[in-house]
């Protein structure tokens, strides 16, 4: 067996499949009313064909015999009027002999030489028609087809006076034939179309009957599908119907438990995604409020400055004027740069969360003057993914920043600990703490995005937040991430707290 019948034999089973999968895709009322109309049309439809077939070859073979009478006739008819130029005459039989058969196109007679001598023709004889048939010389008549305008002409030329007198030549169209051929056609087709009309009424009540609790059940579907859970279909019978709306019922029950779920998970995705935007607001807002009280009195300073030198009356003032504005534009290009690294620190890209940690608490003590200490335990060759590290740094980040705002005089410790299944993220501080209750109700009701930014961002990566703090006590943060990449549910732990101080 060669390569051609094995990739034959082996493409057959995938086109069987492919076949089936068409065929069982429609439904069992399609199917049975195929088949029926199937019966019906296919052989109408065969039946119509050859029909048509043979009565064309048949009307054509009439036509083709009464061309060559026709033809015959007039030749015969036209010898002795030729041989004596009666031209009016040969005109007189030629209209005659087209006024009684309506299927002639036209008739005309030629000399031997080639000189038309009278013609049917109302506007004037067409030169190129003696052309498109010469007679051969041995044949007694001849039929040749010409295509027009009108269709097709059956051309018979037959010679006058065994052809010394000339050749006598008729056209007749198929326009009669096709009338017939498509009168008959017609009324086979309208025959099948009522038998058809018949079956599908037949086979449809059969469908009725037999499909009645399946369409009962695609309703009920399509009515869940738009979202009516409520609605339940009773048993049909006790056969394998009646088990499918059973089942169908049950599981309507599941599906509308599920969309209550499903609205639930909604409505929290809605919270923290509004909780989101308000965070990327405020950080926006605070970016604008630095550039414009600092960055923006610093360019201006740099203006007035320039506007100094170029006053300066000696070299020794400009020089020191120059001296003053390179200190300011060094403390302004500090100021963006520490305004780039709150954006993204690319640290956290390139050598990873605990070093993003440590230069974020280097650049904080030396900001605000609170002393942190940073210890990091297991995270040799640790990495995690992008998201997970940049959640972990702004929860670190926005911890830090509520303890300068709030606790300027407290010391700070980050704890970084990694396990094999667990990653731990403590930050504690020993400031005057807070009432967290008190402080997640407001929060909650005044939209501010302290306690629920940091939420909102452990959630994102499954992690779990806890905050523990008490007046007087101080506040500890704990973030415990999962390091198996098992999804775990979002959980908010509340242990008389929940962030270090509350947050503007």
């Amino acid at each position: 067996m060669n390569a051609s019948a094995l990739a034959s034999k082996a493409r057959w089973p995938l086109d069987r499949q492919r076949l089936w999968r068409i065929v069982g895709g429609v439904s069992i009322r399609t199917k049975i009313l195929g088949i029926v109309m199937a019966m019906v049309i296919i052989p109408g439809l065969v039946v119509t064909v050859q029909v048509r077939s043979t009565l064309t070859r048949t009307l054509r073979e009439q036509l083709h015999q009464q061309g060559v009478a026709v033809a015959r006739d007039v030749a015969a008819r036209s010898t002795d009027l030729v041989l004596i130029n009666d031209l009016y005459g040969l005109n007189r039989l030629l209209r005659d002999t087209r006024a009684h058969n309506p299927d002639i196109r036209y008739i005309f007679l030629v000399t031997p030489e080639g000189e038309v001598l009278a013609h049917t023709f109302s506007q004037g004889f067409p030169r190129d028609l003696l052309s498109a048939h010469p007679l051969p010389a041995d044949a007694a008549e001849h039929v040749q087809p010409l295509r027009t305008e009108e269709g097709i002409v059956w051309d018979t030329a037959t010679p006058i006076f065994e052809g010394r007198a000339g050749i006598a030549r008729v056209g007749l169209g198929e326009q009669r034939l096709w009338q017939v051929v498509n009168s008959i056609t017609g009324q086979i087709a309208f025959s099948i179309a009522f038998v058809s009309v018949l079956g599908i009424g037949a086979a449809s009540a059969l469908t009725w009957l037999l499909t009645r609790p399946i369409r009962e059940l695609v309703a009920a579907t399509e009515r869940v599908g738009r979202g009516d859970y409520a609605l339940r279909v009773e048993r049909w019978a006790d056969d394998e119907i009646g088990d499918l709306a059973e089942a169908f019922s049950h599981m309507v029950a599941q599906l509308a438990q599920a969309e209550t779920e499903r609205v639930e998970r909604e409505r929290l995705r809605q919270f923290y995604l509004k909780r989101v935007i308000q965070a990327q607001e405020e950080e926006r807002k605070r970016l604008a409020r630095e550039l414009h009280d600092e960055t923006g009195q610093a360019l201006a300073s740099l203006m007035v400055g320039l506007r100094n030198v170029e006053e300066a009356e000696t070299a020794d003032a400009m020089h020191q004027r120059i001296r003053d504005l390179r200190e300011v534009l060094a403390a302004t290009l500090d100021r963006v740069r520490r305004l780039a690294f709150d954006l993204r620190p690319s640290v956290l890209d390139d050598l990873g969360l605990v070093a993003a940690v440590r230069r974020y608490v280097q650049q904080y003590g030396e900001r605000f003057g609170v002393p942190v200490e940073v210890q990091a335990v297991g995270w040799e060759g640790v990495r995690l993914t992008a998201e997970t590290e940049t959640a972990i740094y702004r929860i670190v980040q926005e911890a830090l920043t509520n303890v300068a705002r709030h606790a300027p005089r407290a010391r700070v410790s980050v704890l970084l600990q990694a396990h094999d299944q667990e990653l731990s993220v403590i930050v504690e501080d020993d400031g005057p703490g807070f009432d967290a209750e008190a402080v997640f109700a407001r929060e909650a009701g005044q939209s501010k995005l302290g306690l629920y930014g940091m939420q909102e961002r452990a959630d994102l990566i499954g992690a779990r937040l806890a905050i523990e703090s008490q007046p007087g006590a101080g506040t500890t943060i704990y973030l415990r991430v999962p390091l198996d990449g098992a999804p775990r549910a979002p959980k908010e732990e509340h242990h008389a707290s929940a962030h270090p101080h509350p947050a503007g």
